[in-house]
C-alpha cells in the first residue's frame, strides 16, 4: 500500500484502531518460532495492550530502585528464560505474574513481533497480548516500584521526543527513541528509550499503520520484511564481532 493509501485508510479509521483490527494486523506480522533457535541466551517482554474509553493503552513499569540492572528505568514486564519455560509466551507470562500480579490465563495471547538484542546480547523476544482493563496491577516491591498505562498512539504521535546516538555491544551504529510521557491525572512523567521504546514503535506501526511525526528506519510498505531485515543485520554485526574477538 502506498504512503498516500495508507494515511487516507487511517483518517477513514480514526485515531482509535479498534481492538478486533489490531488483533488482526498484530497475527499478520506474527513471527511464531522463527528467530527462536538462535544460538543467543534468551529472554521474553509482555507487551500488553488495554483498551481504555475507547483507544488502545499500552501497560509498561517502572523498575525498582535497587535493582542492579537499569533501576529505575520504564521497560515492559519480562525476564531471562528459565528452564521450566515452554517457549517465549511461557516467560513473558510467567515474568508478568511474578512482576505485577498478572494471571497468564487472564491474558489474550495475540503474537510474537520481531525480536530485539540487548546490551546484554540476550535475545529478546516481544509478546502481545490484550488485558482486561478492570485488572489492578499489584507491583512486586523487589522488582517494580511504579506502573502506568498509556496511549499506544503516543507511539507514532509524541508531545516530546528525540532521538540518541547509540552503539550496541556488537559496535553497530544506530539511533534510539526517547519519549517523554507526561501522566497529567498522577502528575508525572516517565522516559521511555532504548528498547523498550523500539518494541513500542514498532508495536504502534503495526497496528496504526500510519507514519509517525518522526523518522523511522522501516519501509512502512513493507513492515515485517524490513523489521527483519534491521535485526538480521544486528545479529550479523553481533556475530562479526565475536569472530573478531576470537
Amino acid at each position: 500500500m502506498a504512503a498516500a493509501e495508507r494515511e487516507v485508510e487511517a483518517e477513514a479509521e480514526g485515531r482509535e484502531c479498534p481492538k478486533g483490527e489490531a488483533r488482526r494486523r498484530l497475527r499478520e506480522l506474527d513471527v511464531a518460532d522463527k528467530f527462536s533457535r538462535l544460538p543467543l541466551p534468551k529472554a521474553s517482554v509482555l507487551l500488553p495492550l488495554v483498551v481504555r474509553a475507547g483507544r488502545l493503552c499500552l501497560l509498561l513499569t517502572m523498575r525498582a530502585p535497587q535493582l542492579r540492572r537499569s533501576p529505575g528505568e520504564v521497560c515492559f514486564p519480562g525476564g531471562k528464560s528459565e528452564e521450566n519455560d515452554k517457549d517465549e509466551i511461557d516467560t513473558a507470562l510467567r515474568e508478568a505474574k511474578e512482576e505485577v500480579g498478572l494471571p497468564p490465563e487472564k491474558v489474550e495471547v495475540i503474537c510474537r513481533l520481531v525480536p530485539g538484542i540487548d546490551k546484554m546480547n540476550y535475545l529478546v523476544t516481544p509478546v502481545v497480548g490484550f488485558i482486561e482493563d478492570t485488572f489492578q496491577a499489584t507491583p512486586n516491591p523487589d522488582e517494580v516500584s511504579d506502573v502506568f498505562v498509556m496511549p499506544l498512539e503516543y507511539f507514532i504521535k509524541p508531545l516530546n521526543y528525540m532521538t540518541l546516538p547509540y552503539k550496541t555491544s556488537s559496535g553497530y551504529l544506530t539511533w534510539m527513541h526517547c519519549f517523554t510521557y507526561h501522566d497529567h491525572e498522577r502528575n508525572k512523567s516517565f522516559k521511555i528509550w532504548g528498547l523498550t521504546a523500539h518494541f513500542a514503535v514498532f508495536l504502534a506501526l503495526v497496528v496504526f499503520r500510519t507514519k509517525p511525526t518522526f523518522e523511522v528506519d522501516y519501509d512502512l510498505d513493507n513492515l515485517i520484511s524490513s523489521a527483519e531485515s534491521k535485526f538480521m543485520n544486528l545479529y550479523a554485526s553481533l556475530n562479526e564481532k565475536k569472530k573478531s574477538n576470537l
